[in-house]
């Protein structure tokens, strides 16, 4: 399955649309403005918060708590590398694999693929595509992918 993730251009805070591979809205996501660090909040169509990603402050290494359906499942840290990006999710299986800046990277449960996330290049405004291997991991897949852009933007990277 696919999920497409559409930044709104003229926005103050973080906002995000997501929507499913038929066009239809799925999700959308809000920054908060006036906090210390990054936070962010997904909604689903109804307007509930089924997810959460906090920026962790004054750590050696970024760091973001990822947050699904209310219970925390892990947080994502950038290892200290020289040249390449590389970031693992703390509390889980789960690790990232590719070109990070360039939005063009796989999310691995081990060693399997469950994630793969491409930037959709000559669209106004930031587009990805998250193709997911299995439904049931698409909220946390949503929430490792906005944990990541947080951090490419908080580093400067964006």
């Amino acid at each position: 399955m696919k999920l497409y993730i559409k930044q709104k251009v003229f926005s103050f805070n973080d906002s995000f649309v997501v929507k499913d591979e038929f066009g239809n809205d799925k999700y959308h996501v809000e920054g908060e403005i006036f906090s210390m660090g990054h936070k962010l909040h997904v909604y689903d169509r109804s307007n509930n918060e089924v997810a959460f990603i906090k920026q962790k402050l004054l750590t050696f290494m970024p760091r973001f708590e990822i947050y699904a359906d209310t219970f925390k499942v892990g947080e994502l840290v950038k290892k200290l590398t020289f040249f390449k990006p590389s970031y693992y999710i703390e509390g889980s299986n789960l690790s990232l694999e590719g070109h990070v800046w360039e939005h063009d990277y796989k999310l691995y449960d081990g060693n399997s693929v469950i994630m793969e996330v491409y930037k959709e290049w000559f669209t106004w405004g930031d587009s990805y595509v998250l193709d997911i291997a299995d439904p049931k991991d698409e909220l946390l897949c949503l929430a490792v992918v906005l944990a990541v852009d947080c951090e490419n933007c908080s580093s400067g990277n964006k």
